[in-house]
């Protein structure tokens, strides 16, 4: 796969970007090289990295707890702790290898130690590769709040290998399928068409699929980086799916939602908007509805949860002036920014995804 160019970062894939990474983490650039892993990618993906890192910098590892509920400023001051008591200065460089959590909170980390120190991500979930991973935001939950906490600011590169896919289980293979359709829907139609045939679409066809995901997010990324404009395209799903998501972290007695298996409840309930506006044909917002829930399997809401989410809505940090924005859909494969929806308007949504 040939290596995407972005504006501040360069995104290398398989053999190749290891060489590259290679090159990057000279002794003479670096003076330490930190990993940062949870306890899964620890076991399963370290060895591998390891293995295929020809480096001759010092490396430490420092592996956290998995999971989304340790995406905190508690364990920010952990890493915080083990950077300082390691012997790391302004000139360590850190690599995040792991999910969304490890390249959330590590680009965060990384950032804010000793007012900032250089960070690479090596995505092991497809949900980071083709998402978390790109585009400079990184950021820890308030609570049970999604992503409260953060900044803007690219990692030096990105390397994709897809052998780390390998070891995920199939519901993580899934929540990252949600972003690859949301690109689609945002902004290529033929990309969300070759969606329609995924019982026939082999490795290969994934690895190309990958590839092209991440090139439309890049591409997105690189005209606003600042998401004070085009940007904000990838928040379709994400207004009503990181409610959704808040609420099942914060529910003991609940399930909890993947990350990418909220926001697929959330495109379906946002093209639903999308219709009720007349952005978005009958005929659309059913071949949308039909495909993700063929994907993903169908979530339980009470009338309780559907009015807790929506009072979750208001905590959604994309909202100006005291206003929630949504993104919704004028066909497939273009989006429009900044569009408000009533309270009713949700309910009734809500309502038609039970059916």
């Amino acid at each position: 796969m040939e290596t995407i160019s972005g504006t501040n970062c360069n995104i290398y894939f398989g053999p190749k970007g290891y060489e590259t990474l290679d090159s990057i983490l000279l002794p003479s650039k670096y003076s330490k090289l930190f990993i940062l892993v949870d306890e899964n990618t620890s076991q399963h993906c370290l060895p591998h990295f390891l293995s295929n890192l020809a480096t001759e910098i010092e490396i430490e590892i420092i592996e956290l707890e998995a999971g989304e509920i340790h995406k905190n400023i508690t364990t920010c001051t952990e890493v915080w702790g083990a950077l300082s008591e390691l012997g790391a200065d302004r000139k360590s460089i850190l690599l995040n290898l792991g999910g969304g959590v490890i390249s959330d909170l590590g680009g965060f980390v990384a950032c804010t130690f000793k007012r900032g120190i250089d960070f690479i991500n090596i995505p092991t979930t497809l949900l980071a590769m083709v998402d978390a991973s790109v585009g400079g935001k990184n950021g820890i939950d308030l609570d049970h709040l999604k992503n409260q906490i953060g900044i803007i600011r690219e990692p030096k590169a990105v390397l994709i290998d897809t052998h780390f896919l390998e070891t995920l289980p199939q519901n993580e293979m899934r929540s990252g399928l949600a972003e690859m359709l949301k690109h689609g829907l945002i902004h290529d139609a033929s990309y969300w068409n070759k969606f329609k045939y995924l019982k026939d679409l082999n490795t290969n066809h994934l690895e190309v699929l990958i590839h092209q995901s991440i090139q439309i997010k890049n591409e997105i990324v690189s005209k606003d980086l600042r998401e004070e404009n085009i940007r904000k395209s990838l928040n379709f799903g994400h207004t009503l799916g990181h409610a959704i998501e808040s609420y099942f972290l914060e529910e003991n007695s609940q399930i909890t939602l993947l990350h990418g298996e909220a926001i697929a409840v959330g495109m379906i309930l946002e093209s639903f908007l999308s219709k009720e506006k007349g952005l978005l044909s009958i005929d659309e917002y059913q071949e949308i509805k039909y495909i993700i829930n063929d994907v993903f399997e169908r979530v339980s809401f009470s009338n309780e949860a559907i009015q807790k989410i929506i009072e979750l809505l208001d905590y959604d940090k994309k909202n100006e002036f005291g206003t929630i924005q949504f993104v919704l859909l004028e066909g497939i494969g273009k989006s429009i920014i900044n569009q408000t929806i009533d309270n009713s308007l949700i309910y009734k949504a809500f309502d038609d995804y039970k059916m």
